[in-house]
């Protein structure tokens, strides 16, 4: 350590460990300090250049702060766990909705301001692929919000009514890219609508929106109410988009439940049931063939 003229002193190696975790933990430098012991002896085995070993400190440390970033962000995200790329079933989507997904993943839709909207009844996806695109886009350290709509829409009143609604909306503008779930579920009345409106507007060409909706565009005038509000909401959020159609999606929920409702099919070789036994005795004797099953 340096005494009170600010020369250093000789000290004992095993002091001059613990001074060194000090000083590293002192200059918040928390992956150093626990990964160094051990990387000064690969070095000194390696044989190492003083720059090489440096190096590798620099990058665990480097690496630790990421992991620690993308964590923060995750936790802020608000997302859905477990809905990843990982656990969608991207195969029940059509080539082109898979080729525009592959795009998106790469995030450059936020750098350019794009939103992103997927249609589609319940059940086929719609809120899954969203929260999958924002857990992408965490890890590629951007800054997520996922809500659902209605949320939102009564956090901005409530903001409106306390005359903080500027200070909310700048908070949000903090988002790279805001995920705005079921859009169109609840029906909005003209003071939801207004708020709604207005942040669609804030982010129009600035930041990036993902939203999810179960109404065609067509449909839309059932959340802004008025005509001419509509089409401008839709001026805005569709300008620059990505609209992901999944309209002709089956739904997954209907096709689990379809699936628990069929009986499982007899193994190979397995004895015919009475019932089987009948059908295949109806089926024999109508091409009058009179074999006994």
């Amino acid at each position: 350590m340096l005494n009170h003229h600010g020369h250093g002193e000789p000290r004992p190696p095993e002091n001059r460990h613990a001074d060194l975790l000090a000083m590293l933990r002192a200059l918040k430098l928390p992956a150093i300090a626990e990964a160094f012991p051990e990387l000064a002896l690969q070095a000194a085995k390696a044989g190492l250049t003083h720059e090489a070993f440096l190096y590798d400190l620099a990058r665990c440390e480097c690496a630790q702060r990421q992991q620690r970033r993308i964590a923060r962000l995750q936790h802020a995200a608000g997302l859905p766990l477990g809905k990843t790329f990982q656990t969608l079933q991207l195969e029940r989507f059509s080539l082109p909705i898979r080729q525009q997904v592959e795009r998106l993943q790469s995030g450059a839709f936020v750098d350019e301001a794009r939103n992103v909207i997927a249609v589609g009844p319940p059940g086929t996806g719609k809120s899954h692929l969203a929260a999958a695109l924002g857990h992408a886009l965490v890890l590629q350290e951007r800054r997520v919000l996922w809500i659902s709509t209605a949320s939102l829409v009564q956090r901005l009143l409530a903001a409106k009514r306390d005359l903080r609604l500027p200070h909310l909306l700048a908070h949000l503008d903090r988002c790279a890219c805001l995920i705005l779930d079921d859009l169109g579920y609840v029906q909005h009345d003209r003071d939801e609508m207004e708020v709604l409106f207005t942040l669609l507007a804030e982010r129009y060409e600035r930041r990036s929106l993902i939203l999810t909706t179960n109404l065609v565009f067509s449909d839309w005038t059932r959340i802004f109410k008025d005509p001419m509000t509509t089409l401008a909401a839709i001026d805005r959020v569709v300008h620059h988009a990505v609209i992901l159609d999944l309209m002709e999606v089956q739904s997954y929920r209907a096709n689990a439940a379809h699936d628990q409702r069929r009986p499982p099919a007899a193994p190979p070789g397995a004895p015919l049931t009475p019932d089987d036994r009948r059908a295949a005795e109806m089926v024999a004797a109508r091409r009058g063939d009179h074999r006994q099953f």
